[in-house]
This record gives C-alpha cells, structure tokens and sequence, in this order.
C-alpha cells in the first residue's frame, strides 16, 4: 500500500474548514427537522383527520424516497418552477430538514403516545387547555423519554450530510474530493475525512450519553 500523506499536508487546513460547513447545515437542517417533526406528530395524535392524514402521507413520501434524490429535487428541479436558482447551502437545509422531520414525528409521536394517559386525563379534568397541556405536561415528559432517539437522529443527519457534495456545498467530504482531484490522491484526503467523521459522531454520541446521565440523575 503506498500512502504518502506529506503531499496532503497543506490542504488539511483547506478540509477543516469544512467543519463548519457541515455544522451550519446540520444544525439548521436538525432545527427544521425537530420543529416540523414536533407539528407532523401532533397532526397525527389529533383528532382532525385531514391534518392526520396529510402528516402520514408526508411521513410515507420522504421516509420511501432517498434522501439524495430529495436533495436534488429541490437543487435542480424547484428552479425549473419557481424560476429562480437555489443556492446550495438553503436546498441542503430544506432537504435535510424535510427528511429528518419525518422520522422525528414518529419518534416524537412515539414519546407522545407513551406518556400515561393518567395523565392527560386528569389534566382535561382539571380544565387545562389542550395546547397548555401538550406545552408543560406532555412534550417535557415525551422528550425527555425520547432524547436517545433523537440523538441518533442527529448523528445520522450529520453522517448523511455528506451527500451535499453532489450538489458542490464546500462541506467536508467535498473539499477532500477537491484535494484528491489537485493532488491526484484521493485516498489519503477521503481518509482525512472519513476520520474526521468518525471524530464528530463519537463526540456527538459521547455528549447525548452525558446529556441522557444527566437527565436521569435529575429524576
């Protein structure tokens, strides 16, 4: 195996600073994501069935169709219809976004729907409004259950944002593949960034692990 990472020396600088590419799309891609999520999955709890079934039918269409397909939807062919280009930074978030936002109703209805119903009954009885309700009682408890779940939702989205590449966002794994295309050594630099990765869901895992300890010790 002949690996020479002296000819990539200079270029590392050039890839960190893909980091923060990254951690601007997934953050305000986990914001839209868990915003959303929390809406689809009261849609799907409630009782107005048009909302319940337009929150599942959104849930069946971006949790059966691929995440990169989704992206390019929105990067190419929304430009076609609205008559105006996207930039790669906002078609990444809404793409991140929407995705993430189906699977976290389900898991925020999960939470929901695992909640005792004691509870909400003797809330109704109390005469608490039902928005009240979900607000103090209910989303506290249900999130707390679910913050495991949530944080492998984070660190899946933060592992898939590298499919931004495909529309040139100057992420990480993008950056690499410039690197490997000036240096005509691509495996060194897609090490570098399979490393550096591996370094940010480890720190990710590390801290929900921190955050859930400490959640139960408050208990």
């Amino acid at each position: 195996m002949n690996l020479d990472f002296t000819q990539i020396l200079p270029s590392i600088p050039y890839i960190l600073e893909g980091i923060w590419v990254t951690i601007k799309i997934v953050l305000a891609a986990a914001l839209l994501g868990f915003t959303l999520g929390i809406v689809l999955a009261l849609f799907k709890i409630g009782r107005v069935k048009v909302l319940a079934w337009i929150a599942d039918a959104y849930t069946s269409v971006f949790r059966g169709t691929p995440l990169v397909l989704q992206l390019l939807i929105i990067y190419f062919g929304l430009p076609q219809i609205l008559g105006f280009e996207i930039d790669a930074y906002p078609a990444a978030v809404m793409a991140f976004g929407l995705n993430s936002a189906a699977y976290i109703s389900e898991v925020i209805r999960g939470g929901i729907l695992a909640v005792d119903k004691g509870q909400r009954e003797a809330s109704l009885a109390l005469g608490i409004p039902y928005r009240q309700m979900m607000k103090d009682i209910i989303l506290p408890q249900a999130l707390k259950n679910i913050l495991p779940a949530l944080m492998n939702e984070f660190i899946t989205l933060t592992k898939e944002s590298a499919v931004v590449t495909v529309i040139g966002a100057m992420d990480i794994m993008r950056r690499a593949y410039i690197v490997g295309g000036q240096t005509y050594r691509y495996f060194e630099p897609l090490l570098l960034a399979g490393l550096i990765y591996y370094i940010m869901v480890i720190g990710l895992t590390l801290l929900g692990k921190a955050v859930e300890r400490r959640m139960r010790k408050s208990d």
